[in-house]
């Protein structure tokens, strides 16, 4: 049973939490992170959802994301499920999220970091992840388009990549 903190439209959370799946009022949203890990050679790890999982079965995503649960800082989250997913320990204590997207019932607070990591060294989380694999913006576009990756906007793709090594919206 997954619990989640309840959030208003300010981002400010509210005294009540609710259970994974439970309808929330209109007023009120949840935080999910999301982490894009990039190797020194610039491409994205990505991973493949498992077939029985009831949203995006087989597609590929990006490197890991969930929801926070109910007494999790968005940087404990993303530390949470990159270590769920994957096996992999990464500090995110004094990162903060490189962009914000506010969606329908929420907040998805978006990790970009550099990390050359050995794929044959993570532990795949079985219930959620089949495979993982390095993949450049054009081989991810390509996924998009093929209908074999989660259906993002190809801008936001893009995004990923270019501004992984600074924060903000403008080139320096």
């Amino acid at each position: 049973m997954e619990k989640w903190d309840l959030y208003d439209i300010h981002r400010n959370k509210l005294a009540k939490q609710i259970v994974r799946g439970d309808k929330m009022a209109l007023d009120e949203f949840h935080l999910v992170v999301h982490v894009c890990i990039f190797n020194s050679q610039g491409k994205m790890l990505i991973q493949q959802r498992q077939p029985f999982k009831k949203e995006w079965p087989n597609l590929w995503d990006i490197t890991c994301g969930g929801s926070a649960i109910a007494g999790e800082t968005s940087q404990q989250a993303a530390s949470r499920e990159l270590f769920e997913e994957l096996g992999i320990h990464y500090n995110f204590e004094h990162i903060r999220p490189q962009f914000t997207i506010n969606f329908e019932r929420g907040f998805n607070d978006y990790y970009l970091i550099e990390y050359d990591v050995n794929l044959n060294e993570l532990t795949l989380q079985s219930d959620e992840v089949q495979a993982i694999k390095w993949a450049s913006k054009e081989e991810i576009i390509t996924l998009i388009n093929q209908k074999k990756f989660i259906p993002y906007y190809e801008s936001i793709i893009a995004y990923l990549f270019e501004g992984r090594h600074h924060y903000g919206s403008i080139r320096i």
